[in-house]
Order: structure tokens, then C-alpha cells, then sequence
């Protein structure tokens, strides 16, 4: 498939993103309340708060990540995607905080994170994989960028269904829900870009 072919789909890719969590003005096909900072007051369980703090730190090198590829990919849909990340996931983290805060639970969890492989947890994208794609420069970078963001997303795609499973906050729930849809649709973008 041609990267012209591909430019349609490509440019989709923010506005699911924005429609799926939430993050656009106007744009959002979720309820307000679903939006909200406000977390849900049906009670939580432990997954979860294990699930937000690992998410929070997820979407945190997620971010990071996408800011170089906002700066460094050579092709526009790229950029664009990184662009979107970068708006969508950090105000996801502003969201997910609110409701740990409003919990009164830390915004991080103090055990190493293959001790929560119950709750979902995986190792997340190493500084090694990270340090290495702020590395990488030219015609190399996007299918560097492309290939470890599929696998990070993956990630949460994962984390999102532990959540669905085992958590008990209706909220929660609902933002997981939309976290695997978004990140699914954005994986099989991502996978079209590499394949194009």
C-alpha cells in the first residue's frame, strides 16, 4: 500500500484518539461525566488503584517517546500521530492523578512492577529501548519510533483488559475501556504506516 493511500487513515488517527478519551473539545462521544476529573462513587478495589499508578507511568514514557517523534519523524502522519499521543495521554495522566488524589492513594506504586503481574503488570518500555530511539536520527527513526510504540501501546492495551477483568470502579473501568479501544485502533495505524 502506497504512504498516499495511507495519509486518510493516518490522519484519523488523532481524532480517535481525542474522541476516544475524551481529549477534544466538542469531540468526545463519551457522556461528560465520563470525561470528568471526577472519579466514579461506586467504591474501587485494589486493582484499581494499581491499575491508574501503572498507567500514569506508562503514559509518561509514552509521552515522552511521542515528543521526539513529534520533533524528529521525517513524514507529516507521524508527526501528527506523535502530536496526538503527546495532547491525548497527558491528559489522561491529569485525569487518572485526580482520582488517585481523590482516593487519597499515591500517584506511584513503591513495589517493582513485575511484583503486580496480577493487576496487569508487565515491564514497561525500558530507558535502554528509550535512550536509544532519542538516538536514532534519519530515514531509521519512524520505523524505530513505530515498532516500539506498537509494543508499548500493546501494553496498555493489555493493562486495559486486566482492568476491565478484575477492577471494581465503574469509572476506571470505562476510561480501560477506552484506553483498549483507542490504543487497538492506533496499533493497527501504526502497523499500516510500517507495512505501507
Amino acid at each position: 500500500m502506497s504512504t498516499r493511500a495511507l495519509l486518510p487513515a493516518v490522519l484519523l488517527v488523532p481524532l480517535l484518539l481525542l474522541t476516544a478519551c475524551g481529549g477534544g473539545e466538542g469531540t468526545s462521544s463519551e457522556p461528560a461525566s465520563a470525561a470528568s476529573d471526577a472519579p466514579a462513587s461506586d467504591g474501587y478495589n485494589e486493582q484499581d488503584v494499581m491499575f491508574l499508578q501503572m498507567m500514569i507511568a506508562h503514559h509518561q514514557q509514552g509521552v515522552e517517546m511521542a515528543q521526539v517523534a513529534a520533533e524528529r519523524a521525517q513524514g507529516a502522519q507521524v508527526r501528527n500521530l506523535a502530536a496526538a499521543v503527546v495532547a491525548t495521554q497527558s491528559e489522561e495522566v491529569t485525569t487518572m492523578s485526580s482520582w488517585l488524589r481523590a482516593w487519597s492513594k499515591p500517584l506511584t506504586s513503591d513495589h517493582p512492577a513485575g511484583a503486580h503481574a496480577a493487576h496487569g503488570g508487565m515491564p514497561a518500555t525500558g530507558a535502554k529501548e528509550i535512550k536509544t530511539l532519542k538516538r536514532t536520527t534519519g530515514a531509521g527513526f519512524e520505523p524505530a519510533f513505530l515498532n516500539l510504540f506498537v509494543g508499548h501501546q500493546h501494553g496498555a492495551v493489555e493493562m486495559a483488559e486486566t482492568e476491565l477483568r478484575k477492577g471494581g470502579n465503574a469509572g476506571a473501568k470505562a476510561f480501560a475501556k477506552r484506553v483498549k479501544e483507542s490504543r487497538t485502533d492506533q496499533i493497527r495505524q501504526m502497523l499500516g504506516l510500517l507495512n505501507g
